[in-house]
């Protein structure tokens, strides 16, 4: 199903529970119930519940977007210290720089097509890309240096190859959920009393309240539609992609 279809029946169904609620209180009211005699503590409660609430969500937004954020930097990272090796392997004997550069295309491939739907699906690495790594650092070691020139280029390859694991690693943490379940059931039991305040207030059938009522739970269905859509930060539509891997190796996604 389509996210933004997700986003629109999870707006239109917080709009029409808080819109039916209402309704059916308003039948079971007397004709002589009168709003204004809503005591002030109800409505300072409700209104210091509301501020407590929309610091959570808040906080709670910032935080898998700074995650999010986080993910795509190290895929960057990655995908960078890849190339860098790609290309300062040019030092090297014609046999020797295919050979690294067919290990470095062949793991990018791997993470490409096959490990990002493990990860997007599970949110776990794949051993075969820990082979494949594995084998580009072999290769890349197992070369004694025949010249200056190539002895000064050695260190740096190692360095970038030690730059692509770690990043690699990072990018295995971070596919993992970034907010743990009882953060979730905070964030769902303060919207269901955030928005039951508004009930405790009385509020009128009039257009202008119902519409206000039914805008302010959209609202809180966005936001928390926000958060999980950011909490698994390669899975979900605004999810960290695998562009830094086709803009430095194009033919990596064929």
């Amino acid at each position: 199903m389509p996210e933004w279809l997700v986003l629109t029946l999870a707006m239109g169904a917080a709009c029409a529970v808080v819109l039916a609620v209402t309704l059916l209180q308003h039948r079971r009211i007397g004709v002589d119930d009168d709003p204004s005699e809503t005591p002030d503590v109800i409505e300072y409660i409700t209104m210091m519940i509301g501020v407590v609430y929309a610091i959570v969500l808040g906080l709670a937004i910032a935080g898998v977007w700074e995650a999010r954020n986080a993910a795509q930097d190290h895929v960057q990272a990655e995908a960078q210290a890849l190339h860098e090796i790609s290309e300062r392997v040019r030092v090297y004997p014609p046999e020797v720089r295919d050979r690294i550069r067919a290990d470095v295309n062949a793991y990018v491939g791997h993470v490409v097509d096959v490990e990002w739907k493990r990860m997007a699906e599970s949110g776990e690495l794949t051993d075969r890309g820990t082979e494949l790594l594995a084998r580009l650092r072999h290769d890349v070691a197992d070369h004694r240096p025949k010249s200056d020139f190539e002895a000064q280029a050695y260190q740096p390859l190692q360095d970038h190859v030690t730059a692509a694991d770690l990043a690699r690693t990072e990018r295995g943490s971070s596919a993992e959920p970034t907010m743990p379940g009882v953060v979730w059931f905070g964030l769902i039991i303060g919207a269901l009393v955030t928005i039951g305040m508004v009930f405790a207030l009385q509020i009128r059938r009039t257009p202008r309240e119902l519409l206000l009522a039914g805008l302010f739970s959209a609202l809180i269905a966005f936001l928390l539609f926000l958060v999980w859509d950011f909490y698994m930060p390669y899975s979900r539509g605004i999810a960290a992609g695998a562009d830094p891997f086709l803009k430095l190796f194009p033919g990596a996604g064929d």
